[in-house]
């Protein structure tokens, strides 16, 4: 699994002057395979401290330095995290790739409450010169849509404005799209992450992250198809969930990519609330299937220990 910079497909909102970043960029959080693997650390304001402290979580984890130290060891497409934690920690890991994540919200107030929304935190002019001053890796910028809330208006707003603003500047966007509030009574429909998809590929990013889809009596391997269709262009990422056994989740993942069509995941749980050593294992064998397209035992053999990646 391979592209070169000839099979880039650059989209026409890239400047001339920004097309040779762009590509770049692209290959680099790809791993010059075309597919992603998203190392997400945004949970820290998402679910506050219930996905790093607690029963079946390592010690490591309750550390934010923790998601740094495998981001820098293990081999991925790119680290997704808030700006805050990058400009307090990045410094010291400075050869890690890095996706800026432009908006978070806690999970505090639930959506029979009120419809969600997520505000902008950045600009990506902010992104853009803390790069230049910082010096680090910043590939990329990702931001998070409730589609189908009351406020999916002003959230479609922003994320259009980032996606520009950021192809002009040579990055990488990401969208986080989740259907979510009063409106929206079953997340988890094949069809209607398949519509979301579709937004992402009307907004014009380059790559998407859903949730897998479920429906009763089906495969979400198959029904999964209909998303990645309609996205296009655009490639769509799943999101990893929460912490199963390591085989099960490789084989969904292995499923994801080679039976529905994705273009890789975006993993956090499943790698930060392990040790070190294994989570960085994890990571290694989780690229194993969506950037070098190994099987699952190869997969499970490099979280084992039994075998080495080289990307």
């Amino acid at each position: 699994m391979s592209i070169t910079a000839n099979d880039v497909k650059i989209p026409l909102d890239v400047p001339e002057g920004a097309r040779e970043k762009y590509v770049n960029n692209y290959l680099t959080i790809t791993r010059d395979s075309g597919n992603l693997m998203l190392f997400a650390g945004d949970q820290k304001v998402e679910h506050l401290n219930d996905d790093f402290y607690g029963e079946g979580i390592h010690e490591d984890d309750s550390d934010p330095e923790h998601l740094f130290r495998i981001a820098s060891q293990a081999e991925i497409g790119v680290f997704a995290t808030q700006l805050g934690l990058i400009a307090r920690y990045g410094g010291d890991y400075p050869s890690a790739p890095y996706l800026v994540k432009l908006n978070s919200k806690t999970n505090l107030i639930k959506a029979k409450q009120m419809d969600p929304f997520s505000q902008q935190w950045y600009g990506v002019d902010q992104v853009v010169g803390f790069a230049a001053n910082s010096g680090l890796r910043v590939l990329g910028v990702g931001y998070t849509i409730y589609l189908g809330s009351e406020s999916e208006h002003e959230m479609l707003y922003q994320s259009a404005q980032i996606i520009h603003r950021a192809h002009k500047n040579g990055l990488i966007t990401v969208l986080w799209i989740y259907p979510r509030g009063v409106a929206v009574q079953d997340e988890r429909d094949p069809h209607l992450i398949a519509g979301a998809t579709g937004v992402a590929a009307c907004l014009g990013s380059d790559f998407v992250k859903v949730n897998y889809p479920r429906k009763e009596g089906a495969e979400s391997k198959e029904i999964f198809k209909e998303a990645i269709k309609a996205a296009g262009r655009t490639k769509v990422v799943c999101a990893g969930g929460s912490t199963v056994d390591v085989r099960a989740f490789l084989q969904q993942l292995h499923d994801q990519i080679f039976v529905s069509g994705a273009a890789g995941n975006a993993t956090g749980r499943n790698i930060h609330q392990k040790p070190l050593a294994e989570a960085v294992r994890m990571c290694n064998a989780i690229s194993a299937i969506t950037i070098k397209g190994w099987s699952l035992e190869d997969a499970l053999a490099v979280y084992e220990g039994k075998k080495d990646l080289v990307v």
